[in-house]
């Protein structure tokens, strides 16, 4: 059983940057797939970012393409969303997810393990 910890939001003017972390607990973490989400207010948790097991393989919404950047460190069982030109519309909350799985996917059905989430603001 994975147990999944985010951290790094908060509040930022438009066209500022935030690194997310999420670190697990409870499993061999390279075996795990894993993936950022966002939730913003009154709509559906939709899919961010991805990576596969060795962090080689990413994926990403197109929405946030060429902003952000996935990573991850197994040997310190964490994986980053580092955000720049960040805009009004990324407003959410971003949720960390992982799933033994062999490619990334954005389907937020693929994924077992969620953390709370955390929350990021971008004022205008």
């Amino acid at each position: 059983q994975v147990q999944l910890v985010e951290s790094g939001g908060g509040l930022v003017q438009a066209g500022g940057s935030l690194r997310l972390t999420c670190t697990a607990s409870g499993g061999t973490f390279s075996n795990y797939v894993t993936a950022w989400f966002r939730q913003a207010p009154g709509k559906e948790r939709e899919f961010v970012a991805a990576a596969s097991w060795s962090g080689s393989t990413t994926s990403y919404a197109n929405s946030v393409k060429g902003r952000f950047t996935i990573s991850r460190d197994n040997a310190k069982n964490t994986v980053y969303l580092q955000m720049n030109s960040l805009k009004p519309e990324d407003t959410a909350v971003y949720y960390c997810a992982a799933a033994r799985r062999l490619t990334p996917s954005g389907l937020l059905t693929s994924y077992d393990y969620w953390g709370q989430g955390t929350q990021v603001t971008v004022s205008s």
